[in-house]
């Protein structure tokens, strides 16, 4: 006899309750996971007094966590679709926590580094499985609720970075930026063992260890080549020897996955899915182009406008709040608009904020931005929502963890690819524009070791070494070349953006969605049957879906700079 939670929708099953601490305890984890991205940026110069850590030594403690949580993020997702979703959350909400308890503790630099990358591996088990526990619990347009509010977590994490980074080390200390996320962890974790439904495939193939090893592998030497890059040279052998092995693995990956067809850790087929191709696309196009501007516009509010990391938080608030409101819209949106209209239309948002950067200048206030915050707000807002709940549509939900893996995967390298290249750009136009200037020629062979540390931030402890008849005339030259070069660079961030507008409008179809997701907008859409027997039908129609999103129905898959 048939359980009866093969028929019965989660939300019946589990209560309204259930269904809103399973959203809750996702969304706090991702909250702290992804705030860990941008929070230690605020902490580097403490944790450089405490270690005297060395330049390198500080650029692990950033790429060791990005490492750890771009490597394992497909890997997560689909061990959670064969071992249980509930399960391999709370394995990497555990791996997550003793990390950060272990990054608070640290003695040195190195402890600190290996922490952070065991950090990112259990942050990357949360991000890949958190959405598809979303998926499981919501339908219709509570799903898309649901997103909405995951949407607005995200943007709020990344926004709030520094304001709370900022808070935490100037009150407690740094390693308290790490320490926090213990206890509200520990709360988080006893919910989701007590409250979390599980799930998972029945009758599931065994562990696809090949694909597993290959694909962290390429994928651990892709982003590794893509964040040390710019220091080590792209050109040098190691870069080139860590790119052309990830290469090589990437292409082993795709014929062992290719032979395990239906057992495979990542179905090829997906590939042959236009809506798929095109989600993937504008996520990695939109993480590149956003996430790299947010870095840099950060870095010009604190290093040219010289706020503190506290006041820096403050005036993004306008950015953070736009972005919260436009995700809880998008969320009720997206079972009702189009949901090719929404992603190219934030897109095109986000394209135009960026492009607005260019109303700044040398010596305009902070407010010279508002314009481009929201925008960019605007325009993140609405995105997250629709790739987080497109991402797990376009497969039957038996395979949403495999699917929301692979969508946060094309984000974080997106991520990679966006802060190494535009960072690199960025950083190669202001010490061009700073070296042609007047001021520049006046310091002779040192003007271009100037401009790279006017590039990177040092600009006030190179002034402070600067002949003291030449300080006004460099500090003049410094900030127009930061601005300058940041106005290219967001214009070029700004024609990413556009791009992934025109694929999200060309791209995104609602006949490539597995039938459970079309019947899930359909429910919402269309009028009740009026027949006895028609209410009938229409009954049984809506528990396939249900029973598939509880797991048991199987189908073919569808002053200072």
């Amino acid at each position: 006899m048939m359980d009866e939670r093969t028929t019965r929708p989660p939300q019946e099953a589990l209560g309204s309750g259930g269904r809103g601490w399973t959203l809750a305890v996702v969304c706090v984890a991702t909250f702290m996971l992804l705030l860990d991205l941008t929070v230690v940026n605020v902490a580097l110069p403490d944790i450089r007094d405490a270690f005297d850590a060395s330049f390198t030594s500080l650029q692990w403690v950033l790429d060791a966590y990005a490492l750890g949580l771009a490597a394992v993020l497909l890997t997560a997702g689909s061990l959670a679709d064969r071992l249980g979703r509930k399960r391999v959350f709370n394995v990497g909400f555990v791996v997550f926590l003793l990390a950060s308890l272990a990054c608070g503790l640290a003695g040195d630099d190195v402890l600190l580094s290996v922490a952070r990358g065991v950090q990112g591996l259990g942050g990357a088990v949360l991000f890949a499985v958190g959405p598809a526990l979303i998926g499981q619990e919501f339908q219709g347009q509570d799903r898309g609720k649901a997103f909405g509010v995951f949407g607005g977590v995200v943007g709020l994490s990344i926004a709030f970075g520094p304001l709370i980074g900022g808070a935490l080390t100037d009150g407690l200390g740094w390693r308290w930026i790490f320490l926090v996320n213990v206890p509200v962890g520990v709360i988080a974790l006893v919910i989701s063992l007590l409250r979390m439904r599980e799930w998972r495939q029945e009758s599931a193939p065994a562990l696809d260890w090949w694909g597993l090893v290959l694909f962290s592998g390429a994928l651990s030497l892709l982003v590794l080549a893509l964040l040390r890059g710019e220091s080590d040279g792209w050109g040098s052998a190691p870069i080139v020897a860590m790119a052309l092995a990830a290469v090589v693995l990437l292409v082993v990956f795709g014929v062992v996955e290719k032979r395990r067809g239906e057992r495979a850790m990542l179905q090829l087929s997906l590939f042959r899915n236009v809506t798929f191709n095109g989600v993937s696309a504008v996520t990695l196009l939109c993480a590149a182009a956003t996430m790299s501007a947010i870095f840099l516009l950060v870095s010009y509010v604190q290093n040219v406008l010289a706020f503190s990391p506290w006041e820096t938080g403050l005036r993004f608030l306008p950015l953070t709040l736009t972005l919260f409101v436009a995700a809880a819209v998008a969320g009720s949106l997206t079972t009702r608009v189009p949901q090719r209209l929404l992603m190219g239309v934030s897109l095109a948002l986000i394209a135009v904020g960026l492009a607005l950067v260019a109303l700044t200048g040398p010596d305009t206030a902070w407010t010279a931005l508002l314009p481009s915050m929201l925008g960019i707000g605007v325009g993140m807002g609405l995105f997250n929502p629709v790739r987080a709940s497109l991402s797990i549509a376009v497969v039957e939900p038996s395979k949403a963890g495999m699917a929301s893996g692979i969508s946060e995967t094309f984000q974080q390298v997106g991520v990679a690819i966006g802060i190494a290249g535009f960072g690199a750009v960025f950083h190669s136009r202001v010490t061009d524009l700073f070296v042609e200037s007047e001021a520049a020629r006046q310091l002779g062979p040192a003007a271009h070791d100037f401009g790279e540390a006017v590039a990177v931030g040092g600009g006030a402890e190179a002034l402070s070494r600067a002949p003291r008849d030449l300080v006004p005339a460099l500090d003049e030259a410094a900030r127009t070349a930061f601005v300058d070069g940041l106005t290219d660079v967001m214009l070029v961030c700004a024609a990413i953006a556009a791009v992934g507008a025109l694929v999200g409008f060309a791209f995104v179809r609602n006949r490539d969605l597995h039938e459970s997701a079309r019947m899930d907008a359909s429910t919402d859409t269309e009028p009740p049957a009026t027949t006895p027997g028609e209410g009938e039908q229409g009954a049984e129609n809506i528990a396939v879906p249900a029973a598939r999103v509880a797991g048991h129905g199987q189908e073919p898959a569808g002053g200072a700079y």
